[in-house]
């Protein structure tokens, strides 16, 4: 088999998805006449990320816990729709869907019910905030407070009794 054909093992594919990709975002920052110095400033990401980000090789890529965040921030500096950009990149990472090849693609729920859930979850946070703060403004005002202005004269501390 040749090293380049296409059945000669699964992690062509993906690592040739991958490097497509970076392929794709370093296509679309120099469309914009943006250096990696632009990026770098306005991310403020270290170049070596952004030019791991465009190379697409899997092993220069970094941790899935930044990722997303980092592609994100590209996306922003560099113009275009970043959930877009996420989404390509899940499709290059796992070509074959969230459920095939090595599982890379459960980590994150994909589609639509994903930002539904990010919206009820937001949602919930807010009325239990304002619920708070109502409770807080509502609470009743016991005797052990004093308002107004306070006595020049101080009250003498007594011990309790034995």
């Amino acid at each position: 088999m040749t090293a380049g054909a296409p059945d000669a093992g699964g992690e062509e594919r993906p690592g040739e998805a991958l490097r497509a990709f970076g392929r794709y975002l370093l296509r679309e920052r120099e469309l914009r006449g943006l250096s990696r110095e632009d990026v770098a400033q306005f991310t403020k990401l270290a170049p070596a990320v952004i030019a791991a980000l465009e190379s697409g090789e899997p092993e220069r890529i970094p941790p899935r816990a930044y990722l997303f965040g980092y592609l994100r921030s590209y996306a922003a500096a560099v113009g275009l729709d970043a959930d877009d950009v996420v989404l390509r990149y899940q499709e290059a990472a796992d070509p074959e869907g969230a459920g095939g090849g090595d599982g890379k693609g459960a980590e994150r729920p994909r589609g639509p019910g994903g930002a539904r859930r990010r919206w009820v979850v937001a949602a919930a946070l807010a009325l239990l905030a304002a619920l708070a703060i109502a409770a807080g403004l509502l609470r009743p005002r016991g005797s052990g407070e004093i308002h107004g202005r306070r006595s020049p004269e101080r009250a003498h501390y007594r011990a309790p009794a034995p």
